[in-house]
């Protein structure tokens, strides 16, 4: 186990986070690779966009893995200038995860959780390293990560 397996890990037992944990020898870095790995239909796999404000902030946009996030949407939401995506440095920095593993709760971040993401009973999610994921209820998310439900997807 690595240092962001760890600390993911020790984040959902100390915050009573309700989700399946797993890792893989296999790659979960695109959805389509996550699918196949975990033998789950691609529709249950959400992804975490990251995203920077003008103040540096990170925004951090749940959709589905085939959708795609709207910066113009997600500024017009905020009442901020259109954020920008951010740099694998700032991601890693502010998140504490590197690209390809960013989980979607367990560090300081705004979250905005597209509505379709909700209508699923459970999703498949980053889970730390681009060979691991975690498997949660969708409620059980938006606790996790007090995240806002909106339409932010294009």
């Amino acid at each position: 186990m690595n240092e962001y397996e760890k600390k993911l890990k020790e984040y959902m037992q100390k915050h009573s986070i309700r989700g399946e944990y797993m890792a893989f020898r296999e790659s979960c870095h695109s959805a389509e690779e996550a699918a196949i790995t975990a033998k789950a239909d691609i529709e249950d796999f959400i992804k975490n966009i990251c995203l920077a404000g003008a103040n540096g902030e990170i925004i951090v946009a749940l959709v589905k893995a085939m959708d795609r996030a709207s910066t113009t949407k997600i500024g017009k939401l905020l009442n901020i200038e259109r954020p920008r995506t951010a740099t694998p440095d700032e991601i890693l920095q502010k998140t504490g995860y590197p690209v390809g593993g960013v989980p979607s709760f367990g560090y300081p971040a705004m979250f905005l959780i597209d509505y379709k993401v909700m209508e699923k009973e459970k999703v498949y999610t980053s889970g730390g390293t681009p060979n691991s994921l975690i498997r949660i209820p969708t409620k059980e998310l938006q606790r996790a990560n007090r995240g806002e439900v909106a339409n932010i997807r294009k």
